[in-house]
């Protein structure tokens, strides 16, 4: 068996990168941004719909033909609680590296 190589990442920095990548594009479609996001609309569903609910991000729905496009856009809320809130966090408890990047960083300086 192989381990896997996929980081865990922490809720707060899903919601972090969720608003972060809303913010940068406008808005997206939902597919689009789980995609950005790295992450899996099963899974992680219920956070979308907790920040909806957060008033965090806005949520619309467009029907084209039979189907139903959910698109997302960051709210005024979202972005002030990014900055007020987030970030602050983000610098006092930094996202933890890889260990590939830690060691190629390691590799870079002895040669």
């Amino acid at each position: 068996m192989e381990k896997s190589t996929k980081r865990y990442r922490e809720r707060i920095y899903i919601i972090k990168d969720i608003i972060l990548t809303l913010s940068e594009y406008g808005e997206l479609n939902q597919t689009t941004l789980v995609s950005f996001c790295g992450l899996n609309l099963k899974k992680h569903k219920k956070l979308l719909d907790q920040l909806e609910a957060r008033e965090l991000v806005s949520k619309m729905e467009k029907t084209e033909g039979k189907r139903t496009i959910t698109i997302y856009k960051p709210t005024t809320k979202g972005l002030q609680f990014c900055k007020e809130i987030l970030d602050p966090y983000e610098d006092l408890f930094p996202r933890s590296k890889s260990k590939y990047v830690e060691n190629n960083s390691l590799r870079l300086i002895l040669i």
